[in-house]
């Protein structure tokens, strides 16, 4: 099959085209950088070198990879999160803006399926861990909802018309490459003791492996069209995950602070990632995409 990656020099992509390669699809990866171009090539990628904001561009690398399925992995997201207030805006106008440049190229050049990144953590607030059919959480602290609406504007180009849509709601990436795996941002944020435990550490996370979620996305290819939740069998509250990171980090016990004092200190932001964010449940992606998380590495180190 032939399949265009859009974001395919970044923490997913690459394992992505790795394991799409290795299954025998035809791949063309895009990627802005040069560096990021270099990796592709190496892997045995052919390479879209071009930005997401060139229109143009994009339509002309789709027509010539004669892709059968296009995946938008489109991020800007920075190396450390604590630089996320200010990589915000540019990060929803690359997947807004530039992921409709890709959106219309594949309606243009006739493109079967459009699979696209989207969130499995920032849930409708509710009992227990919800399925596909809850919402985003549009309504929360001002920079979760403002993500949660960029999410709902990119599921809703999959739910169009004309293309069969896949929408992988994600857990929070951890493993090689990402901000969440012992030389990550947040391993060293961990260390410094700069993530507390916010009141009762009640907010649940969702995790998944990044290469539990490339091999979850290619399965996609071929799956019923819809959303699925692509997150770890047991989503889990602050006040366990946290305890367990830092001890697989080398780090201390991280500090507690009551909600007032986070709220002060850190924002409404921080305050709804430590007690309300809700934890998604997988049965669908297990059912239908055959998909099998490992456990979270360091609840069960």
């Amino acid at each position: 099959m032939n399949v265009f990656v859009a974001g395919a020099s970044g923490a997913i992509g690459l394992p992505l085209v790795t394991e799409l390669i290795r299954r025998g699809h035809t791949v063309t990866g895009m990627s802005r950088s040069e560096a990021g171009a270099q990796n592709l090539a190496a892997l045995g990628a052919a390479v879209a070198h071009v930005s997401a904001f060139d229109a143009e561009g994009v339509g002309a690398a789709l027509r010539r990879s004669k892709a059968e399925v296009v995946i938008d992995q489109l991020t800007a997201l920075p190396k450390n999160p604590a630089d996320m207030p200010d990589a915000a805006p540019g990060d929803r106008k690359l997947r807004l803006e530039g992921g409709g440049n890709l959106y219309r190229a594949a309606r243009a050049c006739g493109v079967r399926r459009y699979v696209q990144q989207s969130s499995g953590f920032f849930l409708q607030p509710g009992e227990g861990l919800a399925d596909e059919s809850e919402g985003l959480a549009t309504g929360a602290s001002p920079r979760v909802a403002a993500a949660a609406r960029t999410y709902t504007e990119l599921e809703g180009r999959v739910s169009a018309d004309g293309m069969e849509g896949v929408a992988l709601r994600y857990g929070f990436y951890y493993g090689p490459g990402t901000w969440y795996n012992p030389d990550g941002a947040c391993a060293d944020q961990v260390r410094r003791q700069e993530i507390p435990i916010i009141g009762a550490g009640s907010g649940v996370w969702s995790w998944v492996h990044i290469e539990d979620a490339a091999l979850a996305t290619v399965a996609a290819l071929s799956a019923p069209p819809g959303v699925y939740h692509v997150v770890d069998d047991a989503p889990s509250p602050v006040s366990v995950w946290l305890p367990a990171f830092a001890r697989a980090v080398g780090a201390p016990p991280p500090p507690r602070v009551t909600e007032a004092d986070a709220l002060v200190a850190a924002g409404e932001d921080a305050v709804y990632y430590g007690t309300k964010l809700r934890g998604a449940s997988n049965a669908k992606a297990k059912r239908t995409l055959d998909f099998v998380p490992r456990r979270l590495e360091w609840l069960h180190a």
